[in-house]
């Protein structure tokens, strides 16, 4: 019989690619989702690509009640993967009481959940926000974490802090924390990828929908950062690449690869990425050009960082495959695609 995984906010970006990858590994897919920012056309997609539809359960998981539901419906949940959460850095600043809630709330709900059910372990997605700007590039597990800059970002050290302490006190399952860098691109297929509701938050579905001229033109924000082009730098990672390390982490989890019961990864490809570079690459891969301007720092942006990947790599045995121009062609197979159904 196949391991049930738990997968919160699986009909989101990165949820619906982790999904893939663990119906392809074997795994039995229970989605939770509340598709506050996301679409049910997803679960679709996912079933094209894998020939196998997974579970879906229309839930907010800050309702308590209803997620102790799936866990007597669906028994013997061995992983959890939790992905729900708001994750926009500026639209937390706008609205920060929202995503604590959100981002808290469905954490000590699961968390509590977990001990119950018999729940093995929780790989968590975080975010390399946790390290505010860092002292030293690359920026590796043990760096300092910083004051937020964001609400967001300081929901996910709260959240991580609250794991921690969770497992310290004694609680019987163990934990992974990916502290992912910036996700991008869609699967190859073109069946998933990022779909915003409404403006875009996110930097390349923003780019994608102004190359195919649904936006007028893309907004820089900055260039008298103290980088060599005076935008901010990144490390860009193939959600492929990403959604893979999900599926090791979960596999190193309930099977106990690891003496400790709380581990931390980096999960970036090492190299960092100006925006205006990120722009000229799309530019390259794709033929199509960008229309942008340069307008004022936004507020809560880190001005440069990126992943020094080598625990991911050598520990966790997972390593970025997938190339930036790649990984950005695939970003507009997606957007070409969404055009050709009549989505956007």
């Amino acid at each position: 019989m196949s391991k049930k995984i738990l997968v919160t906010g699986g009909a989101g970006y990165i949820g619906s690619h982790t999904t893939v990858e663990l119906q392809n590994a074997g795994y039995e897919v229970i989605i939770a989702d509340n598709l506050s920012n996301s679409d049910p056309q997803v679960i679709d997609g996912i079933t094209r690509i894998t020939g196998k539809k997974p579970h879906f359960e229309l839930i907010d998981c800050n309702d308590r009640a209803g997620m102790q539901a799936i866990f007597e419906k669906y028994q013997g949940i061995e992983g959890i993967i939790h992905f729900a959460a708001s994750k926009a850095v500026g639209e937390s600043v706008q609205k920060p009481l929202l995503y604590y809630r959100n981002n808290l709330v469905s954490l000590l709900n699961i968390l509590e959940l977990m001990p119950l059910y018999g729940v093995k372990g929780i790989v968590f997605s975080s975010s390399c926000t946790v390290y505010g700007q860092p002292d030293i590039l690359p920026v590796d597990e043990n760096a300092p974490i910083k004051p937020a800059l964001s609400p967001y970002g300081n929901t996910k050290q709260i959240c991580e802090e609250i794991i921690n302490d969770s497992i310290h006190s004694g609680a019987p399952y163990r934990a992974i924390l990916l502290r992912y860098f910036n996700p991008i691109g869609a699967h190859p297929s073109a069946e998933i990828g990022e779909l915003p509701l409404g403006v875009p938050q996110n930097l390349i579905p923003y780019l994608t929908q102004t190359a195919m001229g649904i936006r007028p033109e893309l907004s820089v924000f900055g260039n008298d950062y103290n980088t060599p082009d005076g935008s901010c730098i990144r490390d860009y990672i193939s959600v492929v690449d990403l959604a893979k390390a999900h599926v090791i982490a979960m596999q190193r989890m309930i099977n106990k690869l690891s003496d400790n019961a709380i581990e931390t990864f980096n999960l970036g490809t090492g190299r960092g990425v100006s925006v205006l570079e990120l722009i000229e690459a799309f530019e390259r891969a794709t033929g199509v050009k960008v229309p942008h301007k340069i307008v004022g720092r936004r507020e809560g942006d880190i001005e440069q960082v990126w992943a020094n990947p080598y625990r991911a790599n050598n520990i966790l045995g997972w390593t970025a495959h997938e190339t930036l121009d790649d990984t950005l062609a695939s970003a507009w197979r997606w957007q070409v695609r969404l055009r050709e159904r009549g989505i956007m």
